[in-house]
């Protein structure tokens, strides 16, 4: 049975304060509210890690980063390792997220030296995939998605990939109120899905977590949560409202 997970992505929001105030609202509500076993997961800015880390205690609530180097240590001044992570028990980290690409020029060669480290360093990588509004217009998504997991995933071991989870989120969806429809998001799911069969099999390829992201809300969530091949969400703008947020964990039966 494949773990269901609902990670919030803040990205580069909240104070402090407010991140306090927001994770204490998201595990209390989660505690009295979410009867079933998906995972939670608050993926918060660098500074607030340890303090979140330490305010979610021993509840079912985990914490995770939104990115981590490619080096281990060394003169890279504004960056974080996967090591560093490890040493907080960081449990979560988000690699690949389609603004770390178009922002940041990340790549696939990069993201198999993010991928590697965060892997020995025993985090789980949230494997962002997905296609900007010009190549789905085109039909060429299948393509670029494929590429993108091949990339970034297809030099590790079966036993490693089995330690990723793969969030596949269209970039036209991010942040503009468009969702993709449940039946656009199965077939993608499906498409990587299949595509990890091919390389390692159908029975390594269903044991792999798949999450939609892509302007996921309280509203969408039950239908796309659905979907046969949809193992949870990522979700970014609704996660920073707890009522929001819980609301859409609780859709996942």
């Amino acid at each position: 049975m494949r773990q269901k997970i609902v990670a919030g992505n803040w990205k580069m929001n909240k104070t402090m304060p407010e991140a306090q105030a927001l994770s204490s609202e998201v595990m209390g509500m989660v505690s009295s509210e979410v009867t079933t076993n998906t995972k939670v997961v608050l993926c918060v800015p660098f500074p607030f890690l340890p303090v979140i880390k330490y305010l979610l205690g021993k509840s079912s609530v985990a914490v995770g980063a939104q990115n981590c180097s490619e080096h281990d240590w060394g003169a890279y001044t504004g960056e974080v390792s996967a090591l560093m992570l490890k040493s907080m028990d960081i449990p979560y980290v988000i690699l690949g997220h389609s603004e770390r690409r178009q922002y940041f020029g990340e790549d696939g060669k990069l993201l198999v030296k993010k991928i590697d480290k965060a892997l020995a360093a025993a985090l789980t990588p949230i494997f962002c995939c997905g296609e900007p509004l010009e190549v789905r217009e085109k039909g060429t998504h299948d393509t670029l998605v494929r590429q993108q997991v091949e990339e970034a995933l297809f030099h590790l071991s079966a036993e490693s990939l089995k330690k990723v989870v793969i969030a596949y989120e269209p970039v036209w969806a991010i942040g503009t109120g468009k969702t993709a429809t449940s039946q656009q998001a199965q077939e993608m799911h499906a498409v990587i899905r299949k595509q990890l069969a091919s390389k390692y099999g159908d029975t390594i390829a269903q044991e792999i977590s798949i999450l939609y992201g892509g302007s996921v809300n309280s509203k969408n969530a039950q239908e796309l949560f659905s979907c046969p091949d949809v193992d949870g969400g990522l979700v970014g703008g609704a996660s920073l409202k707890s009522r929001e947020f819980v609301d859409i964990i609780k859709a996942m039966k």
